[in-house]
């Protein structure tokens, strides 16, 4: 379930409001820009947040599509 806090698969999935982002992060899912404003998501294993990511929604909604994108860890393979 991709909500606040809650755990899945594994993950912790959190959403950020566009008025909430402060400056602009790569998403892991599809090596674009995640510009200043836009809403999306937050995801992190669960108890590593160290190891935390910001997510376009829609590419964290498709990310099983592409297992060979995204890594634990955050590491593109």
């Amino acid at each position: 379930m991709d909500g606040a806090g809650n755990a899945d698969e594994g993950w912790v999935v959190r959403p950020v409001t566009g008025a909430a982002t402060t400056k602009a992060y790569r998403c892991p899912g599809c090596d674009h820009l995640i510009e200043l404003g836009t809403p999306h998501r937050v995801v992190w294993p669960v108890g590593a947040l160290d190891d935390r990511r910001h997510w376009h929604t829609p590419c964290w909604a498709r990310r099983h599509a592409r297992p060979d994108r995204f890594r634990r860890g955050g590491r593109r393979g």
